[in-house]
C-alpha cells in the first residue's frame, strides 16, 4: 500500500423523498451550507494529518449539532415522544469498533460510541447499562429537552394521529431515513466510518436500526472499504449491507462502485430504500442511493468540497 495518500472524505445527512418541490430556496441554501460546513470539519483535520477516525468523528459531531439532521440535536421522537439515539464508529486499520443504542443524554452520541470502543472491552452497549456507562465516560451531557425541535415533535404527532385514525400511509420513506454518517481515507491510507441517528419518526420504543450494527449500517476495513448507510434500517440489517459489499470486493474482486451500487440497487428492489457513502483503500469514493434524494457532501482527490441533495449527475461514483 502506498505510504502517502491524498486524504478524501464523504458524508451523508439522510435520504428519502427529497424533491425540489418540497424544499424552499432558502432551505436548500441552508442545507448546502450545513453539509459543506460539516464536511469541512473533518476535511480540515485530514489535511492537517489527522487520522480517518478523528476526521469522521469530527464531521459526525458537527452533523449531530445541527438540528437540520436527525441525529443528536434534532433527533426524531419515538411513539412515546421520547428520544432514543444510536451511533457507531469503526477503525479500518484495526477493526476496532464501538456502538451505542437507545440512549438519550450525551450531546454527541458518536462520541459515546467511540468511548465504548476506547474505554470498554465491548462493542455495543444499550439501554440502562449504556446510560450508566455514558455517565462515567467524560461525555458532555444534555437534558432530553435539548435534543427535540418543534418540527420533529410535530412530525411525530402527525404520524401518531395518522395511525390513530387508521389513515393510509402516504409512503414517504423519509420517516425511516434520518441518519448521518461519514467515511474517510487518511494520508496513511487508513479507513474509518462513523454513523449516528435518532431513528425512525414515531418508532416503537426499543427499536434499533442498522446504524449501530457493525457490518450493516457501519463498516470499515483497510483491505476493502469504509461505509456508512442511511435508509430503512431493517433492510440494511437483513442484507448485512456493509459486510456484503466487503465480501463482494474481497472475494469476487468487484470494484467499490460495482459492489456498493449493486447492493443499494438490490435493496431498493426489495423495498429497502436508502443509500450510503463509501471509500475504498485507494481513496475512491462512491455515494449510491435508490431514493429520490440523499443529503451528501464529499471531497475527493480534487481537493474541492461538493454537496448534493437530489438525484442527478453527481449520484453514484465520484471521480476522486
Amino acid at each position: 500500500m502506498p505510504q502517502s495518500h491524498i486524504p478524501v472524505i464523504a458524508l451523508h445527512g439522510g435520504a428519502g423523498t427529497i424533491l425540489p418541490s418540497k424544499i424552499t430556496p432558502e432551505q436548500e441554501t441552508a442545507l448546502h451550507a450545513a453539509l459543506h460546513a460539516c464536511l469541512k470539519a473533518g476535511l480540515d483535520l485530514l489535511q492537517q494529518g489527522a487520522s480517518a477516525l478523528d476526521a469522521v468523528t469530527a464531521s459526525v459531531t458537527a452533523l449531530e449539532d445541527d438540528p437540520l439532521f436527525n441525529a443528536g440535536r434534532g433527533a426524531v421522537f419515538t411513539s412515546d415522544l421520547t428520544h432514543e439515539m444510536d451511533a457507531a464508529v469503526m477503525d479500518g486499520a484495526t477493526r476496532d469498533c464501538g456502538a451505542i443504542a437507545g440512549i438519550c443524554g450525551p450531546r454527541h452520541p458518536v462520541l459515546a460510541a467511540r468511548a465504548v470502543m476506547e474505554k470498554s472491552e465491548h462493542v455495543l452497549l444499550t439501554g440502562n447499562g449504556a446510560a450508566r456507562f455514558c455517565a462515567t465516560a467524560d461525555l458532555e451531557m444534555k437534558p432530553a429537552a435539548w435534543f427535540g425541535t418543534d418540527n420533529r415533535r410535530a412530525a411525530a404527532e402527525a404520524e401518531l394521529e395518522r395511525r390513530r385514525l387508521n389513515l393510509p400511509d402516504d409512503g414517504d420513506p423519509a420517516r425511516k431515513h434520518g441518519t448521518v454518517g461519514a467515511v474517510a481515507c487518511d494520508s496513511r491510507g487508513h479507513l474509518a466510518a462513523a454513523t449516528s441517528t435518532g431513528g425512525m419518526t414515531a418508532k416503537l420504543p426499543g427499536r434499533v436500526g442498522d446504524s449501530p450494527v457493525i457490518g450493516a449500517g457501519t463498516w470499515a476495513d483497510d483491505e476493502t472499504l469504509a461505509m456508512s448507510a442511511t435508509g430503512h434500517g431493517e433492510y440494511f440489517i437483513r442484507w448485512a449491507a456493509g459486510h456484503e459489499i466487503d465480501a463482494r470486493m474481497r472475494w469476487a474482486g468487484q470494484s467499490l462502485k460495482q459492489a456498493a451500487g449493486d447492493v443499494v440497487a438490490e435493496l431498493g428492489g426489495r423495498g429497502g430504500s436508502g443509500g450510503l457513502v463509501a471509500v475504498d483503500r485507494h481513496g475512491n469514493l462512491t455515494l449510491p442511493f435508490n431514493s429520490p434524494g440523499m443529503y451528501r457532501a464529499w471531497c475527493g482527490r480534487d481537493g474541492q468540497i461538493h454537496t448534493g441533495i437530489y438525484g442527478g449527475q453527481d449520484q453514484g461514483t465520484v471521480d476522486a
